[in-house]
């Protein structure tokens, strides 16, 4: 199976204050990528605050390998505008993953990432026992821009053979 660890299922929730790339608006789309992976939204036309709720999925083989993701402008006669950028590490999530929560009441905080240098939250970053499930969810400020968050969650899924440890 060429080591791979699961299967992460990132879903693009939606986007806040993006930048204008166009007379007034922009036509946003989010790239993912880890590694030389890449998953990509629908095209949102005119929307600075696009509601995307979609599920993007990729294959995880190195689980220190950062989470990357890509806001651009979509323009018909030129290349597509960027409209900033964020990345993220796995690591704490894989840890909330590892641990044996089948007891623990749905809604149980986990862990709590804070907003630093080191990471592009916008905010407190919760990693929580939803459903069965370990969830976080993820406010990222956008880098190399004048405005702009997304928001995401992630959602891993277990492949049979695979192991995460």
């Amino acid at each position: 199976m060429n080591n791979l660890k699961g299967l992460l299922r990132i879903r693009i929730k939606r986007g806040v204050n993006l930048a204008v790339r166009d007379i007034n608006t922009s036509d946003p789309y989010i790239v993912i990528r880890m590694g030389k992976q890449k998953a990509k939204t629908r095209i949102m036309e005119r929307d600075l605050n696009p509601e995307w709720n979609e599920d993007l999925t990729i294959f995880v083989y190195d689980t220190k390998l950062p989470l990357k993701l890509e806001v651009f402008d979509h323009d018909f006669f030129s290349t597509d505008d960027k409209m900033g950028d964020a990345e993220f590490q796995l690591q704490p999530f894989l840890e909330g993953i590892k641990m044996n929560l089948k007891s623990v009441p749905s809604g149980t905080v986990i862990t709590r990432i804070k907003p630093s240098k080191l990471n592009c939250l916008a905010e407190e970053s919760c990693i929580t026992w939803r459903d069965s499930a370990v969830v976080q969810d993820l406010c990222l400020r956008l880098r190399n821009v004048e405005c702009g968050e997304v928001e995401i969650e992630l959602h891993w899924i277990d492949v049979p053979g695979c192991n995460l440890v």
